[in-house]
């Protein structure tokens, strides 16, 4: 019966920071987003058909074979898109695959203010784990040319699934945050 944990919110939130403390604190897999997207982008650039289908493609794959292990569950972080209905279906589905295994499926919405971000969007881990970001130029003028198209924080009540948590991180630490995380959910 594994547990599957999505961390959602806006680029440079703390995702994959609140997700790695999270691992530390439950024994849960912890896999951030970039480690599905990074691969496929040494052969595909981002915005073709072939790299999103391998992305998909390796995402699926792991998430099904966790569900169905004896793994106790894992963490991923995904930049969600609330105004693309293929978001909200993608979801879905993998709240579908672990809830067909009799798993547990919770969403964590992670907001922060814009001045947070692009501080965090700078940080060491960040930089660190996520090769496409090491431009800061390109990967702050697309953190804030990505607000005017997309919308990456839920209207309040959107989100209607029973685990849900949304956190204003802006002033918490990433550890502080996981913890919250996994009180709430006893994790």
């Amino acid at each position: 019966m594994a547990k599957f944990v999505l961390i959602c919110g806006p680029q440079a939130v703390g995702k994959m920071t609140v997700g790695q403390e999270l691992a530390k604190i439950t024994n849960l897999k912890f896999m951030h987003n970039h480690e599905t997207i990074d691969l496929p982008l040494r052969f595909f650039p981002f915005k073709s058909e072939q790299r999103r289908k391998l992305t998909d493609l390796f995402r699926f794959a792991i998430f099904e074979e966790v569900a169905k292990s004896d793994l106790k569950g894992m963490i991923f972080t995904l930049l969600w898109e609330f105004e693309k209905q293929e978001d909200w279906e993608w979801v879905r589905k993998v709240k579908n695959m672990f809830e067909k295994e009799n798993g547990e499926f919770y969403i964590v919405e992670l907001e922060s203010t814009l001045e947070e971000r692009l501080k965090r969007n700078k940080t060491e881990n960040r930089l660190k784990n996520k090769p496409t970001k090491r431009d800061l130029d390109f990967s702050e003028k697309e953190l804030l040319s990505s607000m005017q198209i997309h919308r990456f924080n839920s209207n309040k009540g959107e989100i209607k699934y029973k685990n849900y948590l949304r956190i204003d991180n802006t002033n918490i630490s990433a550890e502080d945050t996981a913890k919250m995380i996994k009180d709430k959910f006893n994790l």
